[in-house]
């Protein structure tokens, strides 16, 4: 096994109120190490790993890093400069890395990212800026590269390429991440963090959720373990220590030593076990019908061109429907949203909703949430200390409590939140209104698993109706009931079932469709097939330039199909325009122009196999 690029030994780090928040953490990270680490908000992931980057130090413990080594690490929320172009700061982390004289790297990553290589940094949104800080960390092709929450506002396809990118990747890589399905794929093994300290588990991540189960009830059975051994100390305290104080001293101080050991356990247990007590505010049932849109056609004018989000979509939404609404960054996903619910008007069509609708909707830009507001004054907007919950008052700490804050953080400004904050506050607001159709833009952003597999329960057992824009693959196929893929150029179409099952529908319409073009393809090549010609004095034999030429065509013909074949799966994808126009017009004409060298080399092998043939009737005549 090859020496370790970065060890930590018996890391700790002290929070500035005292007590520790990472009292024990050892673990190496080789060439070819995919490491999750995985932990609760507030846990100490990203301190986690800007210690492993070398951007703070720890309070106690030991670093080593091999001579030499060339990282790359990724923020959850990445500073970037402005007044700078994404190719100069992609340009100016190669330069860091020495690797100056390798710019052709920014357009290899910049490209899939869906970045423009010449805009500003400062008019890039948060989601795109966190992309450009992925292509740089990605461009100096590191040994160990350290990247967190890199798939947040990150659309399906993008995330699809990052994971091929990790999974070809030969360093050693550690990410955090609440995407599960991206965990799975990428990660080898996890690293959790919990109760202060680092345990490395050499699985899985899906095996890793099975484990959890494990260790919990392993902790529960040695803190019923000590409660058995208090239980009987106690007892022997109650009743014997009189006649023998001086012999069992010591004995009655480990009862009380053993007692405050096992209220600290219970009480640091219940504390990073707590889930947050979310609960839907459930209005009045909505009518059956709750959506039904017809022939929706939608236009937008942008300084880059003429954009269609809808050309001729209907759809039918029943009362308790859980719609999945996925597509690439910039398709049209929440524009049509807004025009399902009758926020936007479309350009031709109609949308009819049902009767008795109370719309809720949870906003991805967290634009309902004031920056220099309060969590308190957030939740009770029209003064006073309580919020009405399903219909019963109650205090605002309390009901902060239930979405994991403390009383602390009451009177805390909505901008010192970090983004799993602010997306827990931004639930907690949004439940308080009674709803019977909740639309929900990008929940899981920032969420940590343990509150991302809560909502997955409340929406659930929600009786109201779902519209769902997401990317995160678990999710969806736990909750939708169908998907509807928006995939550019007015092309939307619906698929039941969850993610997976879209996506296996996909994958076979996209198959069915080369089928189909290797069937016109053979149809074209049988009609251009040479007419029979006279016979002609056959020759004595093949030259030995043509006779190569035939052992050799048939594997020509062979590597041109199976090109062809990958071509129309790569322009298979509706998105490739519009993510990469070049790509695609390269494409389309490689493909053009493979059909026309297939063609001629199928028509030549006829022509000598032809040839031999007839050489070989005329050998056999007497």
């Amino acid at each position: 096994m090859s020496a370790p690029l970065i060890s930590l030994t018996g890391i700790r780090v002290t929070l500035g109120g005292g007590g520790d928040l990472i009292e024990e953490a050892t673990i190496a990270v080789s060439a070819g190490d995919r490491i999750a680490l995985v932990g609760r908000n507030g846990a100490g992931k990203s301190t986690m790993l800007r210690i492993m980057g070398g951007l703070i130090e720890p309070d106690g413990g030991e670093i080593a890093r091999r001579p030499g080594l060339r990282a790359a690490y990724m923020a959850q929320d990445p500073q970037t400069p402005a007044g700078t172009t994404v190719r100069a700061y992609i340009e100016e982390g190669l330069v860091e890395a020495g690797q100056g004289d390798r710019h052709y790297r920014v357009d290899q990553v910049a490209v899939p990212l869906s970045l423009d290589p010449e805009r500003q940094m400062s008019e890039l949104s948060g989601g795109t800026r966190r992309r450009a800080a992925l292509a740089r960390a990605l461009a100096i092709e590191p040994e160990l590269l350290m990247l967190d929450e890199p798939t947040n506002h990150m659309d399906l396809p993008t995330i699809e390429w990052l994971e091929g990118e990790l999974q070809r990747f030969r360093g050693g890589l550690v990410v955090i991440s609440h995407d599960r399905a991206f965990l799975e794929r990428v990660a080898g093994s996890v690293a959790w963090l919990y109760r202060r300290r680092l345990t490395r588990y050499d699985m899985g991540y899906q095996a890793f959720e099975t484990q959890i189960e494990d260790l919990r009830a392993e902790e529960d059975q040695r803190l019923a373990k000590m409660a058995d051994k208090l239980a009987r100390e106690t007892l022997w305290l109650n009743e014997g220590l009189t006649a023998r104080r001086k012999r069992n001293e010591r004995r009655a101080r480990a009862v009380h030593e053993l007692r405050a050991t096992l209220a600290t356990e219970r009480q640091d247990i219940e504390r990073t076990r707590a889930r947050a007590g979310i609960a839907v505010a459930t209005a009045d049932t909505s009518g059956r019908l709750v959506i039904e849109a017809e022939n929706l056609v939608k236009h937008f004018d942008t300084p880059s061109g003429p954009i269609t989000v809808a050309d001729g979509f209907s759809t039918r939404i029943m009362r308790g429907a859980r719609v999945g609404i996925i597509g690439r960054n910039g398709a049209g996903k929440t524009t049509l949203v807004k025009m399902l619910i009758g926020e936007l008007q479309p350009d031709q069509g109609e949308v009819r909703l049902g009767t008795n609708l109370e719309i809720a909707y949870f906003d991805q830009h967290r634009a309902a949430l004031d920056p220099e507001a309060t969590l308190w004054d957030t939740l009770a907007d029209g003064g006073g200390d309580q919020v009405v919950v399903r219909g019963q008052p109650r205090h605002v700490v309390a009901y902060l409590r239930d979405f994991l804050f403390d009383e602390g953080q009451a009177r805390q400004k909505v901008k010192a939140l970090s983004g799993g904050e602010r997306n827990r506050l931004l639930l907690a607001k949004l439940f308080l209104k009674p709803c019977n159709l909740l639309v929900m833009d990008e929940p899981t952003n920032d969420l940590d698993l343990d509150t991302l597999e809560l909502l997955e329960d409340v929406l659930d057992q929600y009786d109201g109706t779902v519209l769902l824009i997401s990317h995160d693959r678990a999710f969806l196929d736990r909750l939708a009931t169908s998907v509807i893929a928006v995939d550019g150029d007015g092309v939307i179409t619906e698929y039941a079932g969850g993610w997976s099952d879209a996506d296996t529908q996909r994958r076979k319409a996209a198959e069915a469709a080369r089928e189909a073009g290797r069937v016109e393809a053979a149809a074209r090549r049988a009609e251009a097939k040479p007419q029979e010609k006279p016979r002609v004095q056959a020759p004595q034999k093949l030259t030995f330039k043509e006779a190569r030429e035939l052992d050799l065509l048939p594997k020509t013909m062979e590597k041109l199909e199976a090109e062809i074949a990958k071509l129309a799966e790569t322009m298979a994808d509706p998105g490739l325009y519009a993510r990469d126009p070049a790509a695609a017009q390269a494409a389309a004409e490689r493909t053009a122009a493979a059909r026309a060298e297939l063609d001629a080399a199928e028509e030549r092998w006829l022509e000598l196999e032809e040839k031999r043939e007839a050489i070989a009737a005329a050998k056999a005549r007497p």
